[in-house]
């Protein structure tokens, strides 16, 4: 018998009050595609990071002339066995000439013979070992190992990269947290003001013997219905305005082919989105409803 009622009555709710309801709706839904986005663009940026990451995780181990191939065959065995190590590939004098005479073109000429240049191992790290402190305490450690003449990495990318990483992230976690505070107030000011319009009918209630919990209860179905209205509407306009997003990155000559929806297809994460605006909805209505109706007195 209660539950009826309540879906019934929450349904009328909804109905009641179009207005209040279509403004509630559309600005939770303008929130929640705020948070969509952020949580795309986000996505997207740790991918670049990570990525950025791991071309200035690697790290380049020199070996010294005196090295025979037997000293630099256990070198390369003994860096394939460190933990946190990706990749190691050999760099021999030969390769390393030819790297330098590409790298430099007609300046290379300036140097008769390009077979100074030591060879070497390119170690990429990765993971939770391609960080700064990982990077320096692995240089460390295998620059004091014999036959190895000298360790380099670009620490001031890896520096760079970490530093601007956690700078967007904060920046990114406080809009968004902003975002959902202003969401939940709106939808709790419009649960307020239906409210407030039966106040009359909730003491009536009340005189009757109705408890607070079975009056909360339409409200509470009131709030998750603008939450999953909102939530569709949202995520119609974020797949929207996303897909455009994707089509103009990879229209350009840096064609991220890695780009996309997370997981592969946007149903993950218009799935969350949708179940985001449920949860919104009954939140800001739960909490405005204890409160306002404990204001409405009998007598």
């Amino acid at each position: 018998m209660a539950l009826p009622y309540t879906l019934r009555e929450g349904l009328a709710g909804f109905r009641r009050a179009k207005l209040a309801a279509a403004t509630s709706v559309a600005a939770l839904a303008i929130a929640l595609v705020l948070i969509g986005i952020f949580a795309l663009l986000g996505w997207q940026g740790q991918n670049v990071a990570d990525a950025l990451r791991q071309r200035a995780s690697e790290v380049e181990v020199f070996l010294a002339d005196s090295a025979t191939p037997e000293a630099a065959t256990r070198i390369g065995d003994r860096l394939r066995s460190v933990a946190g190590v990706d990749s190691v590939r050999y760099i021999s004098h030969e390769e390393a000439a030819a790297i330098f005479r590409e790298a430099f073109g007609e300046e290379a000429d300036l140097y008769d013979d390009a077979q100074f240049l030591p060879a070497s191992y390119r170690v990429q790290l990765g993971g939770d070992s391609a960080n700064p402190d990982s990077l320096a305490a692995f240089a460390s450690r295998v620059d004091g190992w014999t036959a190895v003449e000298d360790v380099a990495y670009d620490r001031a990318s890896v520096e760079a990269v970490e530093r601007n990483l956690k700078l967007f992230s904060s920046v990114g976690l406080a809009i968004a947290l902003l975002v959902v505070v202003a969401a939940l107030l709106l939808v709790g000011n419009t649960v307020r003001l239906s409210i407030y319009a039966r106040r009359m009918l909730i003491r009536t209630m009340k005189l009757v013997g109705a408890t607070n919990t079975f009056i909360r209860r339409p409200f509470l179905i009131e709030g998750v219905l603008q939450g999953f209205a909102a939530g569709v509407l949202a995520g119609v306009v974020l797949w929207g305005l996303y897909d455009l997003f994707l089509r103009f990155i990879r229209s350009t000559e840096s064609g991220a082919a890695a780009v996309g929806w997370p997981g592969g297809t946007p149903l993950w994460t218009l799935g969350v989105l949708l179940a985001l605006g449920l949860v919104l909805g009954l939140l800001a209505s739960s909490v405005a409803v204890r409160r306002f109706i404990r204001t409405v007195r009998v007598g």
